[in-house]
């Protein structure tokens, strides 16, 4: 599979090709800190299958917010900050649950800075260190530790999440861009019904680094387009802050993926009789 970073305006920054199996977390953490841009992420929207308490977690020891999408909401728990409080919160009681373990985040406190600096500088892939952190390692007392952290971080925002319309919004609106990346992609890769059909990896990087610069070049394209329209006098004035935040440079209703085939029915072919 392709694992794409698209940002807020519609430019693919990153690209991967992963294996079906392999963590979607470590992707998403993976894209954020080796994009090579100048950009600054300070949140990643993710679905369902790109967060995890472990993700939420390493996200925010390197500095940066996980948004996800979850399709299973109502069926979250909410930790308690701290223990002996059990009457507290009484409109939450049936969604909440244990408090947070502090003192365990505080005892391997290092261990997670150090493995946070090892992905940050890149000693140490999100792949290998995920792989180490799963259920089957429940007992590691580093495990258990940045997943108090990621419980913790994850109540918060899902405190944020119900309280907030505006980040519910904000969310969509993020995840909608990725959709219309992946239309834009079935536009573009038509041949062969979409599908990588090698099983050469060198193959498989080659035409999904020519669908990236394909996309990226189609969004510069409709950019310089779309400042070239709005410069003119007559539109001056004409669209209100609403409009302006419904445009969007992914757009390809204008091209023609074919090519152009001129006929000329006044012209015969240069056959030989």
């Amino acid at each position: 599979m392709v694992y794409w970073h698209v940002e807020h305006h519609s430019v693919c920054i990153y690209s991967q090709l992963k294996s079906c199996s392999s963590s979607e977390v470590a992707a998403m953490i993976e894209g954020v800190l080796r994009h090579d841009t100048e950009m600054d992420v300070e949140k990643n929207y993710v679905d369902t299958h790109g967060q995890s308490e472990v993700g939420f977690a390493f996200c925010h020891l390197l500095g940066f917010e996980l948004l996800p999408r979850l399709k299973n909401i109502r069926r979250q728990k909410l930790y308690r900050p701290k223990k002996g409080e059990p009457d507290q919160y009484a409109h939450l009681q049936a969604i909440l649950t244990r408090p947070i373990v502090w003192e365990l985040i505080e005892q391997q406190y290092d261990e997670m800075i150090k493995l946070a600096t090892a992905l940050r500088l890149g000693t140490a892939d999100a792949e290998s260190i995920l792989r180490r952190f799963t259920r089957q390692n429940v007992q590691h007392p580093t495990y258990r530790a940045l997943a108090e952290l990621g419980k913790a971080v994850k109540t918060a925002f899902l405190c944020d999440y119900l309280r907030q319309e505006n980040l519910r919004r904000e969310i969509h609106e993020g995840l909608q861009v990725i959709e219309s990346w992946n239309s834009a992609n079935d536009f573009i890769l038509y041949g062969k019904g979409g599908e990588f059909t090698s099983n050469r990896i060198e193959d498989q990087e080659i035409q999904m680094l020519g669908l990236h610069l394909l996309q990226v070049s189609l969004v510069y394209v409709n950019t310089l387009m779309m400042q070239q329209v709005l410069a003119e006098p007559e539109w001056q004035g004409r669209l209100t802050p609403v409009d302006l935040r419904a445009l969007t440079p992914l757009k390809w209703q204008h091209i023609n993926p074919y090519g152009t085939f001129t006929l000329n029915m006044h012209e015969r072919l240069p056959l030989n009789a």
